[in-house]
């Protein structure tokens, strides 16, 4: 009776011990995943001023649409928001700039010539690529990690240890709304 016992606490602490080290493990591979993200959004940002002067010299007449990609470049990179969804949402804002600025070189025929906006369109349009993978990798991270978090038993684990619930990275509203077409 006592081997019983003692072998039940041996293995009640060694799963113990086996769901604290896989919670630690999901939290960490949430923290990489979020450093990628990190990553892929300065790369994004060094990026963006080449890419601004590149087109001021052709699209003279856009400097409010340039100057957008520019206030919103440096309200990302000068911000200390600590809310990863708050720092999403003001990629994605950038990332809805930048859209208007290559829109432009339909316009400018010289502009959509230059090799070097050709160049830089495709590094960071293979960087915006990179940014949602990493959304991705992170959102499935956080899900697994929740998942462990909510589950019997491992949610008694948890609870002592303190672990908390992590938000996924949400798409803005204005994101989601289905563009209008009309001819």
């Amino acid at each position: 009776m006592v081997w019983f016992i003692l072998g039940l606490i041996v293995v009640i602490v060694l799963w113990g011990i086996m769901s604290y080290n896989s919670l630690v493990k999901l939290k960490t591979w949430i923290s990489e995943a979020w450093a990628q993200i990190d990553v892929q959004l300065q790369r994004r940002n060094d990026l963006i001023p080449n890419l601004v002067e590149t087109v001021k010299g052709y699209a003279k007449y856009e400097q409010e649409t340039l100057q957008k990609v520019i206030e919103a470049r440096n309200r990302l990179t000068n911000t200390s928001v600590e809310n990863k969804q708050d720092i999403m949402d003001m990629s994605n804002q950038l990332t809805g700039a930048l859209k208007t600025v290559f829109a432009l070189a339909e316009s400018y025929p010289d502009l959509k010539a230059n090799t070097n906006f050709l160049q830089l369109q495709e590094e960071l349009t293979n960087t915006e690529n990179k940014i949602a993978y990493s959304r991705q990798l992170y959102n499935s991270n956080v899900a697994s990690y929740n998942i462990k978090v909510k589950s019997i038993p491992t949610n008694i684990i948890a609870n002592l240890a303190h672990f908390e619930l992590e938000k996924m990275l949400e798409v803005a509203p204005e994101v989601r709304e289905v563009p209008k077409v009309s001819f």
